[in-house]
This record gives structure tokens, sequence and C-alpha cells, in this order.
């Protein structure tokens, strides 16, 4: 059985009424994957508003694997610290990585943050030599739209990234950098300009579903599904 673990940050968790692109994962998986597996991680909650904080279970489907490793207002300077004991007790075999504009919209640069992505990869090798990683660059949102500072910074990183998942990448534990979802438009596939909305999530799964299909053979291409 093939375990995933979904990590990241709000565009991950999720917040109360939604699907998350977790369950899309988790539907396209089920129809393609061609045998068993599982969503795993330490956490299974979505992010409340109004209590601010991650104390939700009001999935807009809660019949799926709610599984994960993912936090509201978290990015790499927080993961790299947990991964190790995540992989191991859920014995992930498969990460499926949604992280940096947290890291870098208020704690560390560019450069900075390719190095904690350094020490979450090694953090996830010491708990599973053979673990896989699918990685997502930071994609569009509203801050990089009319904050032109940031924005560079955030192609500096996605370039670093790039760098550093192909300075890492190894046949035993391969990592593999997914696209941009093609045609992401923060005013079409979000609510806020940051976190997807359905369509928004689709793309997400997709950007995840495909990465794997093509460079691993892994399930199929992606089709958006209702579950």
């Amino acid at each position: 059985m093939l375990r995933f673990m979904p990590v990241g940050d709000s565009m991950t968790i999720g917040s109360a009424g939604e699907h998350t692109w977790r369950y899309r994962m988790w539907a396209h998986l089920r129809e393609t994957s061609g045998g068993p597996f599982a969503l795993v991680g330490p956490r299974e909650t979505l992010y409340d508003k109004a209590a601010d904080a991650p104390v939700s279970y009001e999935y807009a489907d809660p019949d799926f694997p709610r599984a994960h490793l993912a936090g509201w207002g978290e990015g790499w300077l927080h993961m790299a610290p947990l991964i190790g004991e995540a992989v191991r007790s859920c014995r992930a075999d498969v990460l499926l990585v949604s992280l940096g504009l947290i890291d870098l919209g208020f704690y560390t640069n560019a450069e900075q943050t390719a190095e904690n992505v350094r020490a979450f990869v090694a953090g996830a090798r010491e708990a599973n030599p053979r673990v896989r990683m699918v990685v997502l660059p930071v994609i569009p949102n509203v801050r990089a739209a009319s904050d032109a500072p940031f924005a560079a910074e955030v192609a500096l990183f996605n370039e670093l990234l790039a760098k550093t998942i192909a300075d890492l990448d190894e046949p035993s534990s391969p990592l593999l950098l997914a696209s941009v979802p093609e045609s992401y438009d923060i005013h079409l596939d979000t609510y806020d300009g940051t976190h997807p909305n359905a369509s928004g999530e689709h793309r997400l799964a997709e950007a995840f579903a495909e990465a794997m299909y093509q460079a691993w053979d892994l399930g199929e291409t992606y089709v958006a599904r209702t579950r």
C-alpha cells in the first residue's frame, strides 16, 4: 500500500466547509491508482476561522481519509523539524508538499527558505531513506500580484527550489518538482486571492497528479471528479 502524506500551509489544511485539494487527490487516486493507497499524517482537522484554530471537522464531504501534516500559517521553517517524526510514525511513502508562501511572507528570504527545504528533505529521508517527494512551487497569489519586491522574492525562491530539488534528487529517494497549475488565475481559482476555491482545489490536485503520472507512471492523467 502506498501511503501519501499531504504537507502544506493554509492552502492544504483548508478551512471549515471546504473539500480541500486533499479530498480531490483522494478521489483521483481512488479511481486511477490501480492499487491500495492511503492518505496519512498526524493531523485531521480543518482550520476554523471563527475560533482562529485548527479545530474543525466540518469538511464539505468528510467521507475520506483526512490525515495530513498541514497548518494555517506554517511553512518550510515550521515543517522541517516535524517531518521526520511524521514520516516515521505514519510510515509515509510519498510526500505531497505545498509550502513557501508563508515563509517568504513572514519569516525567511528565498535563500533561507531554500536551506529549510534541504533540512526538510534530510529529516524525511532520515525517517525513511526511500521516501518520495513531490514539491509544488509557490503559486500565484494576491500579494505577489501587487507587491513587486515580494513577487521577485517568490520568483527567486522558485528558481532556488528547482535547483535544490535537482541537486537532492536521487534514485532511491526521488524528488519531483510539480509545475505551477497551468493558467492558474487568482480571480477564478481562489476565494480571496490566495486560498483555493473548488476549481483551485482541482488545479492543485491536478498539479501533483500530473507530476506523478508523467514522471513515475503513477495513476492516470487528472480528470476533475465530484468524488
